[in-house]
């Protein structure tokens, strides 16, 4: 039983804007060599799969390995949630073993329900509702390309899914400025969008290219997710001219910069000539996974200070 308080990172706002610049600075220096530190030696990360994925697991993986703690990858087959368990007494378990939680699941209030019972840090590696580690990658990618994210324009081109969700929540939290396109019918969490508005220019809009206009940053996602692919064929008819290519990318600013948490379907949500291209910074992004992963693990479960 862990003797120490501990913090959860459920959603982009359970960490304060100062917190968040922290997390950067430690990332930026992890990424460059100049924090080197174990600050997790001897613990154990474990880390639930619901989902599959290629980059949650390698970069969690490789993370934890680096600050020196032990990662246990445990897919539905692996725990007992698959025979009946309760998510709490999953949560109790490895609460007595480890020293971390990442999951990656389906429901978000499975993540939620981890963390209250958990008395150790439960970090929410991607929810239907949820996608935070994906969106301070992103930020990171953002910050080592312009220096900053304030006074910039995000723009969102696709299905109003949790990496929308999440990017309203960085809004918020941050106050950069927001726009994004979906079309009628797959909008963004309501309440989310109404929180980020209130403090942010955020819009949420139907055209893509009134989005990308004036844009610093063009992000989209696949139009259809894990577990939507039943709906593959009315998505492709719901999103036509919703695709990322050249002519709508030259609507964006000069120096814009293209994004895509992956995997991507060239010729659908994107054109090669821009994932490919020079615009794209996908490469960089997904390498800050990593990077900016470590830093969370770092804070809560190593408690190295941000501020």
């Amino acid at each position: 039983m862990s003797d120490r308080v501990h913090r959860d990172f459920l959603t982009i706002p359970d960490f304060s804007k100062d917190e968040i610049d922290g997390l950067f600075r430690l990332a930026e220096r992890m990424r460059t060599g100049a924090y080197d530190a174990r600050p997790l030696a001897g613990q154990a990360l474990a880390m639930i799969f619901v989902k599959s994925s290629t980059r949650t697991r390698v970069s969690f993986e490789v993370g934890a390995v680096q600050l020196g703690a032990h990662p246990m990858f445990l897919s539905s087959r692996d725990v007992q949630l698959g025979r009946g368990e309760t998510i709490a007494d999953t949560a109790r378990v490895l609460a007595r073993y480890c020293q971390g939680i990442m999951i990656r699941t389906f429901a978000h209030s499975d993540c939620e329900e981890l963390a209250r019972h958990a008395d150790i840090p439960v970090i929410n590696g991607l929810t239907d509702q949820q996608h935070p580690c994906q969106i301070l990658a992103d930020l990171l990618t953002v910050v080592q390309q312009f220096g900053s994210y304030e006074g910039k324009v995000i723009a969102w081109v696709g299905d109003g899914n949790n990496m929308a969700n999440s990017w309203l929540d960085a809004a918020w939290r941050l106050g950069f400025s927001l726009r994004l396109a979906c079309p009628e019918g797959y909008d963004p969490d309501p309440a989310l969008l109404k929180r980020a508005q209130s403090v942010a220019d955020v819009r949420l809009v139907r055209d893509p290219r009134e989005a990308v206009e004036g844009a610093h940053v063009v992000n989209t996602d696949v139009w259809a997710s894990m577990g939507q692919e039943e709906e593959q064929a009315q998505r492709v008819k719901a999103f036509k001219g919703f695709v990322v290519d050249a002519p709508l990318m030259r609507r964006a600013t000069r120096e814009a910069i293209f994004m895509h948490c992956l995997p991507a379907h060239r010729g659908e949500e994107v054109a090669a000539e821009v994932i490919d291209g020079p615009w794209s910074r996908v490469w960089d992004e997904a390498e800050n996974r990593l990077h900016v992963q470590k830093a969370v693990m770092a804070a809560l479960m190593g408690h190295v200070p941000l501020t």
